[in-house]
């Protein structure tokens, strides 16, 4: 995943690796907690796509505006997961 944020937040140096481990680490407990699952983030998808957002703006310092932009994704991701718990439970 690590890899993935670097490029999309055009990144070519190393020297903040540890940093974004970090800014990894909290937007996959946030996107849980929002979710109340747990998310295949590894799967090119919505819940990779919202993590690799969610790292973006906390990279730039304006977390605050990301559940406000994202808040149809968030509930579409919500509601995927739903489903996909529903399934696993049959």
């Amino acid at each position: 995943m690590l890899d993935k944020v670097k490029e999309t937040l055009r990144i070519t140096w190393d020297s903040d690796d540890a940093y974004l481990a970090s800014i990894i680490a909290r937007g996959e407990q946030y996107l849980k907690d929002l979710t109340g699952t747990e998310p295949d983030f590894a799967q090119e998808g919505l819940a990779q796509n919202l993590l690799l957002d969610y790292c973006r703006y906390e990279y730039n310092q304006a977390t605050e505006y990301f559940e406000d932009n994202y808040h149809k994704e968030i509930l579409r991701l919500q509601l995927s997961e739903a489903l996909r718990g529903k399934d696993h439970a049959r």
